[in-house]
């Protein structure tokens, strides 16, 4: 399994199938709110075996940190640590780009991975697309 950023629009494109497969298709959320105007700025981050994307999220830039979102896993890929491998590639790019920390807004199911990377929450639990969420934080520093 390859992580790293994306190298080409067929991998970008390759990436946002799979966020709408996992966001709009399974979960439901309105493709009017899986689309925007970010993808165009932010850096892609892909999980990718025998040349196909199985996992992807995308940064954008915030100041001092980097906000960190959209991560989705292919159904068949999940529970073998392609989640956990981006986040670390996500807080590796951060890093390498002066980013003192990253924040996410999670969505309360994926809690647990999120702590076990060492983020941390930040707040209460708010609805986002009919989805529970929870603004989360780690400290780069």
């Amino acid at each position: 399994m390859d992580v790293r950023e994306i190298r080409d629009e067929d991998e970008l494109q390759a990436a946002i199938d799979l966020r709408r497969e996992v966001f709009v298709g399974e979960q439901g959320v309105p493709l009017c709110l899986e689309v925007d105007d970010h993808d165009p700025v932010a850096i892609h981050l892909v999980a990718v075996e025998r040349g196909r994307v199985m996992g992807t999220l995308r940064l954008l830039d915030d100041g001092d940190a980097a906000r960190l979102g959209r991560l989705a896993v292919q159904r068949a890929a999940r529970r073998r640590g392609l989640a956990r491998r981006l986040l670390d590639a996500a807080e590796a790019w951060a890093r390498e780009h002066g980013r003192r920390r990253i924040v996410l807004s999670a969505q309360t199911y994926a809690l647990t991975l999120y702590e076990g990377a060492g983020y941390v929450r930040q707040g209460d639990v708010y609805t986002e697309a009919g989805i529970e969420h929870v603004r989360m934080e780690r400290d780069l520093a």
